[in-house]
């Protein structure tokens, strides 16, 4: 049986905030909660959802964001599983909220979130192996070929060697901390 969440639109999830008659529950990772949230938004990574501690007010409302709504969409059936009575998901997610020109609570200072540092070294590698093979010499491609072959076992294992070296980088290091 598939569970659904209500969606619920960012301006309507603002007056609950505001009177105190919704929880918001963000599931995004840590640095990604880290760098830009909704205010007032509990952070409760989909990572850890199984080993999590969800205590809310019964009679406040539930309602789950994540960057845009895909992952909320995606985890619907554990995320109202967790919760009694209706569970609903914010419209848009972050993004959705920004775009209806609510405010969001963003740390400049905080890293880049990791996944996207992963996205862009990756492209950036891929990119310079095919322009080095094209315009320098071939053996150049084994670069592009060996940053796709890790993207691959990343993600047919869920462990990524360039997030863990990325995870090493000095601008991480708050994050390790």
């Amino acid at each position: 049986m598939t569970a659904t969440m209500t969606p619920l639109a960012p301006a309507d999830l603002a007056g609950r905030l505001a009177t105190g008659k919704a929880v918001l529950v963000d599931i995004r990772e840590p640095d990604e909660f880290a760098r830009s949230h909704i205010a007032g938004a509990r952070s409760l990574p989909l990572s850890s959802w199984e080993s999590a501690h969800l205590t809310l007010d019964p009679d406040a409302d539930v309602v789950f964001t994540c960057r845009t709504g895909m992952r909320t969409a995606g985890a619907c059936d554990r995320l109202a599983a967790r919760v009694q009575g209706e569970a609903f998901v914010l419209e848009g997610g972050l993004d959705g909220w920004a775009r209806a020109g609510l405010p969001v609570e963003t740390n400049a200072k905080a890293p880049m979130e990791l996944n996207r540092q992963v996205q862009i070294t990756a492209g950036l590698m891929i990119l310079a192996g095919v322009l080095l093979g094209t315009f320098v010499a071939a053996p150049w491609y084994g670069l592009a070929a060996f940053v796709g072959a890790g993207l691959t076992f990343a993600g047919v294992t869920g462990t990524c060697a360039m997030a863990r070296l990325l995870m090493l980088a000095p601008w991480n290091k708050a994050r390790a901390a």
